[in-house]
This record gives structure tokens, C-alpha cells and sequence, in this order.
């Protein structure tokens, strides 16, 4: 299985694309509820909203790919607070007891922060 098996099994897909039999549990770490989508078609697991980058944050990045470094250092200080530290740990059980896909309804996930935040679950297995 190789270095995913050992560092649990993430993945990260948009909120709009169909659910797939191996989605595994599927939890949305947005803030906000996804646009025009209902909540029997999301067919979420959970959503942890609690993960997303705070609002603030959320408006200065503004998905500006200059600003994704910064944005992502920022985004990995508001991870570090106690009071998340307890769903990250939730969301790494889930991960090494089977799939686990992060959901979001950014248009470009690869300046998304949920790739901080696989990161960021990545390095406490």
C-alpha cells in the first residue's frame, strides 16, 4: 500500500463531484455550506466546519494564489489552537480506520486549504 497506508488514508475531492463507493467517510472542512447543494446529495459523514480557516482569513486570501504561502502558514497557526487540536485528532481516527475524503467546494483545490490541512494531519500519524 505504501506511504498512504502508513499515514492513513486521505483524499481530497470537491463537495460537487458524486460520492464514489471508495470515498470512505466523507466529511466537508468548509466553513460555509456549499452553494445549491442539498444535504442528502452532499451525503456527508460529518461536517467539521470547526477545521476551515477562520472567516478572517478566509476573506484576506480570497484564493489568490500569491497569497497561498502566507495564507497556508496563517492557516497552520489557527490549527495549532487547543480547541482544534481535538478534531484533527477525530479526523485522523477516521483516517486510519479506513478512507477518509475531505470535502470542499473550492474551484481549485490545489490553492485550497485543505491541502494544509492533509498536511497538517499527515504529520500527527
Amino acid at each position: 500500500m505504501g506511504e498512504m497506508s502508513a499515514k492513513g488514508d486521505l483524499r481530497v475531492r470537491r463537495v460537487y463531484e458524486p460520492p464514489e463507493p471508495g470515498d470512505g467517510a466523507r466529511v466537508l472542512v468548509d466553513r460555509l455550506w456549499p452553494r445549491g447543494l442539498s444535504k442528502a446529495d452532499a451525503r456527508l459523514t460529518e461536517w467539521c466546519k470547526d477545521v476551515a480557516p477562520s472567516t478572517e482569513l478566509r476573506r484576506w486570501f480570497r484564493h489568490e494564489e500569491p497569497r497561498f504561502d502566507a495564507f497556508a502558514e496563517r492557516y497552520r497557526e489557527e490549527l495549532a489552537r487547543g480547541a482544534v487540536q481535538p478534531l484533527l485528532e477525530g479526523l485522523r481516527e477516521r483516517a486510519a480506520q479506513g478512507p477518509l475524503t475531505l470535502l470542499t467546494a473550492t474551484k481549485d483545490v490545489s490553492v485550497s486549504h485543505v491541502n494544509v490541512l492533509v498536511e497538517v494531519l499527515q504529520e500527527g500519524f
